[in-house]
């Protein structure tokens, strides 16, 4: 496989159907502004499949799921005030259009399930736009998709601008699509209108542009394997973090396994014991605002939990320890906590880096919660999730949910080759994880 390359047939510009006039331009949030240095969101589906007339399906029904979800068929802009040296960041939802690319590769599905680590080829050569950040989407499309015809299934890779929304609108809109494409009736339909907490209608931000505080960061080789807990070792591990920690079951499977997964990979580094890590997740702050936002709201809406401790405390005390320490900071995530670092950040904006993340850190992405395997084209369910190479980093944790339903979990990680050694051999991880 290393030898084998991705052939691209080829490239073209997929318009929201029917078309619209141009809609208001929609400006940025605090919560999205900060993404302007990340990287796209890439995900995609593996299927065991090559049905009929597959491309002119896929293009057909993203055509119509672009007029729905309008933003990601916009570009980003940014209007300058010379008179403050102030400047918004707004998408201009103009209908440009999405790029779609149909490749082909000689290979098959086995041959992107068997290894026990994630091919390069599927990182590399399945997704779109690599290496673009997501201030890009002034000149790319904000949305592209590569479909990789295999000799014996097809991959569907995106790549998301991660400012236009979170991982829940990502795979809000991935359902839609697949809604359409199988002729269903539109389950959820997007709430695209920008929500600011102070009822503002836009960020002016003090500074007339932000380039110079982009970066673009090169990311090294790692190993990145899946690794599958099934229900039933979920569920042992939730009892013993609750028993340990006297929680009452108020620890979540979730916590439980970032809890596992954190004090495993410091084990695997070798830190030394005085030495602080800090554990740090992403949650939906949807439900967690006073009134709630619309599950179907479709932008970012995300907090981070952050955890720190001496890798001394994590390790000599038990795993439960570690559980509580996560759950009671998920807990204290309330609707005045996410208001006040909207706040915060509105007095001071800045730009989020990869710089800037301590290489001490456990950072884990996504969520077992999304319906991953729900999305349905109509020609049965996926046979595999993956993600890009934009979204691997060193200690990064990607959650799945398991294929074979609720309870179970796939974390996908990527490690540096000895801490992945390290990994592979740590008994307390290797108890738990499904052979």
């Amino acid at each position: 496989m290393e030898k084998t390359s991705v052939r691209r047939i080829s490239t073209s510009i997929i318009k929201p159907s029917p078309e619209q006039a141009s809609k208001p331009r929609l400006a940025l949030t605090p919560w999205d502004v900060p993404m302007m240095s990340v990287r796209y969101i890439q995900k995609g589906l593996l299927f065991s499949s090559l049905p009929d007339s597959l491309v002119d399906t896929l293009k057909q029904s993203l055509s119509s799921a672009l007029a729905i979800f309008f933003p990601l068929a916009g570009r980003l802009v940014t209007e300058s005030n010379d008179d403050d040296n102030s400047s918004c960041i707004s998408i201009d939802c103009n209908g440009a259009g999405a790029e779609f690319i149909h490749a082909t590769a000689d290979v098959t599905v086995d041959d992107v399930l068997s290894p026990v680590d994630v091919p390069p080829i599927v990182a590399y050569s399945f997704f779109p736009l690599n290496e673009a950040i997501n201030h890009d989407g002034h000149f790319l499309p904000l949305f592209a998709v590569q479909l990789t015809v295999l000799r014996d299934g097809h991959f569907i890779g995106c790549s998301f601008n991660h400012a236009i929304a979170d991982g829940s609108g990502f795979w809000h809109f991935f359902a839609t699509w697949a809604e359409i494409a199988r002729n269903a009736d539109l389950s959820r339909p997007p709430v695209t209108q920008r929500w600011f907490s102070d009822g503002r209608s836009e960020v002016r931000l003090p500074f007339r542009d932000v380039t110079p505080l982009l970066e673009r960061s090169s990311f090294p080789p790692l190993r990145d394997r899946f690794f599958h807990f099934s229900r039933e070792s979920v569920s042992r591990l939730k009892a013993r973090a609750n028993e340990e920690a006297k929680a009452q079951n108020m620890i979540s499977s979730f916590q439980a396994l970032s809890a596992l997964t954190w004090r495993s990979i410091v084990r695997a580094m070798g830190l030394p014991r005085h030495e602080t890590t800090t554990c740090k997740f992403s949650i939906d702050t949807r439900s967690r605002l006073n009134p709630p936002l619309s599950r179907d709201y479709f932008g970012n809406s995300l907090g981070m939990i952050k955890a720190t401790v001496t890798v001394e405390e994590l390790l000599d005390r038990e795993l439960g320890w570690a559980a509580e320490l996560l759950r009671e900071n998920v807990a204290a995530h309330t609707d005045a906590v996410v208001r006040g670092a909207l706040d915060a950040w509105l007095s001071s904006p800045r730009i989020h880096r990869f710089s800037d993340l301590d290489c001490r850190s456990v950072l884990t992405g996504s969520s077992p919660r999304f319906d991953v395997y729900g999305v349905d084209f109509g020609w049965g369910r996926a046979a595999a999730v993956r993600s890009g190479i934009d979204n691997k980093l060193a200690r990064k944790i990607t959650a799945f949910p398991g294929k074979e339903g609720i309870g179970s979990v796939y974390f996908e990680i990527c490690l540096p080759s000895a801490e992945m050694s390290a990994l592979e051999s740590d008994a307390e991880f290797v108890e738990f994880i499904d052979h």
